[in-house]
C-alpha cells in the first residue's frame, strides 16, 4: 500500500510534514557522503549502525505520514 500513499504525494493529494522531508534528505545525504560518525572502513559491520539508525528514524516518520494519509481517507 506503500505505493499509493507515494502517488497520493506526488498528487499533492497529502501533504508530508518538513520534518519528514528533511530527514529524507539527511538520511540520503548522509549515506552517501564522506563523512561518518561510526566508519566502516574501521569498525567494519559495526560501522553501518549509524546509517540503519538514521534510515530507522526516516522509516518512522515514513510510517506515521502514511497512518496520518491513511486516518484521512477513512474520515471522509
Amino acid at each position: 500500500m506503500w505505493w499509493r500513499f507515494l502517488r497520493a504525494v506526488k498528487r499533492r493529494e497529502h501533504r508530508v510534514a518538513p520534518t519528514t522531508w528533511v530527514v529524507a534528505i539527511a538520511a540520503v545525504v548522509y549515506t552517501f557522503a564522506p563523512i561518518d560518525l561510526i566508519p566502516e572502513l574501521l569498525l567494519g559491520p559495526l560501522g553501518f549502525a549509524d546509517d540503519i539508525g538514521v534510515w530507522g528514524i526516516f522509516a518512522m516518520l515514513f510510517a506515521r505520514e502514511q497512518h496520518r494519509w491513511q486516518s484521512g481517507l477513512t474520515a471522509h
